[in-house]
Parts: structure tokens; sequence; C-alpha cells
């Protein structure tokens, strides 16, 4: 069985860009999820005018190679709300509770992906994440009950797995995307096919073994600490 292994964060706007993509491999193999972690910690960051200079350059090429939109309440609202403060660690908490309660993490992290780069919501916020639970079609106590138990230490022991699945097949940043056949594990640059989620559909079809690529995904990536152009 061949597994594509992706290694997200909720707050990298390449990941957005990359979503399409994602979906296109969910319908040709499996694919499992990791969170790294870019925004927790002291890695956490307030809207500021200055991060709202930075991401807005990023989020302009990110729209021009993925075609992913970015709506007014994102770029016009929460850009603008300096009373925002950036964190990974609760959206990815809810991408585990979600998978934990109804395998459906994935479509948990693109429904956070949309309220947060479209809807302009604050996806650290824990209302927020049951609310997006809720029209996802999950039961919102269960969820509740769900990301409660994985917040704080369980989170953190996830993304510190990532950080060791990172480290061990070269990963340098949010996407990546980790193809693993028969034990094999091997890096894929997806750059190319930012806007073309049926050319990676494809590639992956005929893929009957990981194929060699460099561990760059050029410069179109987010690493541990933030986003780049």
């Amino acid at each position: 069985m061949t597994t594509l292994h992706y290694i997200y964060d909720p707050l990298c706007g390449w990941c957005y860009g990359a979503a399409p993509l994602v979906k296109a491999a969910r319908e040709v193999l499996a694919v499992q999820p990791h969170g790294g972690g870019m925004m927790t910690g002291a890695n956490r960051q307030a809207v500021t005018p200055q991060l709202r200079a930075y991401v807005k350059q990023h989020d302009a090429r990110i729209a021009q190679l993925s075609g992913q939109p970015f709506g007014p309440g994102y770029v016009d609202g929460l850009l603008h709300d300096t009373g925002v403060v950036l964190d990974s660690e609760p959206p990815t908490a809810a991408m585990l509770a979600a998978e934990a309660l109804a395998g459906r993490g994935l479509d948990m992290l693109a429904q956070l992906q949309i309220a947060h780069y479209v809807d302009g919501r604050t996806i650290a916020d824990r209302t927020t994440l049951i609310a997006v639970a809720a029209e996802l079609g999950l039961d919102a106590a269960a969820f509740a009950e769900a990301l409660d138990h994985q917040s704080g230490e369980a989170v953190q022991a996830h993304i510190q797995e990532t950080r060791k699945l990172m480290a061990k097949v070269g990963a340098r940043g949010f996407p990546s995307f980790v193809l693993e056949t028969a034990g094999a594990l091997q890096i894929i640059d997806i750059a190319g096919y930012l806007g073309q989620p049926q050319a990676f559909q494809d590639w992956l079809r005929n893929q009957t073994r990981p194929a060699a690529s460099s561990t760059e995904a050029g410069a179109l990536a987010c690493d541990i600490n933030g986003c780049a152009i």
C-alpha cells in the first residue's frame, strides 16, 4: 500500500495553496496528515501592521500560482484585527479531534483553511473550532470533548513526532509531501503542481514506487518559523 504523508500547518499559506492537491490525492491513495506546529509556543504571532504587510506579499504569490481565493473577511478583516494571535496549536488539535472522532481530520483542515483564509475567522478560538466541526456535520458536544482530549500534551506530542519525521526525510518546511511505498520514504517536490491538481493526481496514479526528487520545494514553502516567497 502506498501512502502520501502530508506535513502541514493550518496557518501555512502555501499549505492552503496546496489544498486542491491534497483533495486530488485523497481520491487516489491514503493521505496521512502530520501537523508541524509552525506557529506554536514562542512562535505564536499577533496580527500587526508589519505582519499584515509581510503575509500579503506571500498571499498574492500563492493566489497567483494556486488559484486559491483569499476572501475579504481575511484580507480586510482578520489581517486588520490586532487583537488576534495566530496560534497553530488549537487548530492542529482540532484536526486530531476530528480524526479521532470520525476519521475526518483532513476534512477539518480544509474547512479550517476556508474559515481562516476566506472568512477571516479566528481558528485558534475554541468556539470557532467547535462551530466549524458542527458545519462539517460532527456532533458539537462530542467534538468539544475530543478537542479537550487532543489539546495540550497530546497535540504537543503529535507536533514533536512530526518534527522527527521531517528530520528523518529532510523536509525543511510546510507543505511537505512524502510518498511511502513498501516502507520506503521519499519526499516529493510539489511546487510544479500548484494550480494543477489533475496533473498531480495523474502523477500519483502512475507511481508504483517513490521517485527521487529534491528535498527543496524551491522557495514555495513555509519553514518552521514562517512563510517565504
